[in-house]
């Protein structure tokens, strides 16, 4: 699934990034790498997602959490 599809409130740990070269290396340099758990904090109306990663809360676009496969569990 990806990280678009999860649940506020919800960990999850990231499998893959698969986006343009420059953004995933923007992504792996907040953070954001392979076996990473992240939590969902926030949704906003327009797709945009707020997340918590290693310490530090981001936002994140649709298109990027379209393109960040994860896998955890429901809670």
């Amino acid at each position: 699934m990806t990280l678009y599809e999860g649940k506020v409130g919800n960990f999850y740990e990231i499998s893959g990034v698969y986006v343009e070269e420059n953004i995933t290396r923007r992504l792996e340099a907040l953070g954001l790498n392979a076996k990473t758990t992240v939590a969902i904090l926030n949704r906003k109306k327009k797709g945009a997602m707020i997340i918590k990663v290693r310490g530090t809360r981001l936002a994140i676009g649709s298109h990027i959490a379209k393109s960040i496969e994860v896998k955890g569990e429901e809670v």
